[in-house]
């Protein structure tokens, strides 16, 4: 059971990073504009604007090799709370609220959003002990010293 939950949480962050990434790569420049007018990263819009779609693709890549996979889901935990901290942020402290994100994650509202990536942080806590206690199996059964 913690197997098959471990790789269907793998999965869905997998699809959820890829998607996220193409979607901000395939339309970069409206993507770059909005964290322009971000007033948390207007000076680091162009930064972002790379950083943020490479790192999800890299984090993506990491769950899908099993010997990366603890690393990717503490990244994507990680990813996921400074995404919902910034959206708290710009909606408690901002006057303009620009929405970065792109494809079906656009149309949500902010309270949706919200919930969305908090879905995505219980499933990220869910699974990160799931993965450690299956590379604790898979090295006893090695004979690797746990």
């Amino acid at each position: 059971m913690k197997k098959m939950t471990i790789e269907i949480i793998t999965s869905l962050f997998i699809l959820l990073w890829v998607y996220a990434a193409l979607s901000k790569l395939l339309d970069y420049e409206t993507f770059k504009v909005q964290l322009g007018k971000s007033p948390l990263l207007t000076d680091f819009a162009g930064f972002a604007a790379i950083a943020v779609p490479v790192s999800e693709l890299l984090i993506a890549g990491m769950l899908l090799f099993k010997r990366f996979r603890l690393l990717g889901l503490y990244a994507s935990l990680f990813m996921m709370v400074m995404f919902t901290a910034y959206i708290i942020a710009i909606l408690n402290f901002s006057y303009y609220i620009p929405c970065s994100c792109g494809g079906i994650l656009s149309s949500l509202g902010w309270t949706e959003h919200v919930i969305f990536n908090l879905v995505f942080v219980g499933l990220a806590i869910v699974g990160i002990p799931f993965s450690v206690a299956g590379q604790r199996q898979t090295n006893a059964t090695r004979g690797v010293p746990v």
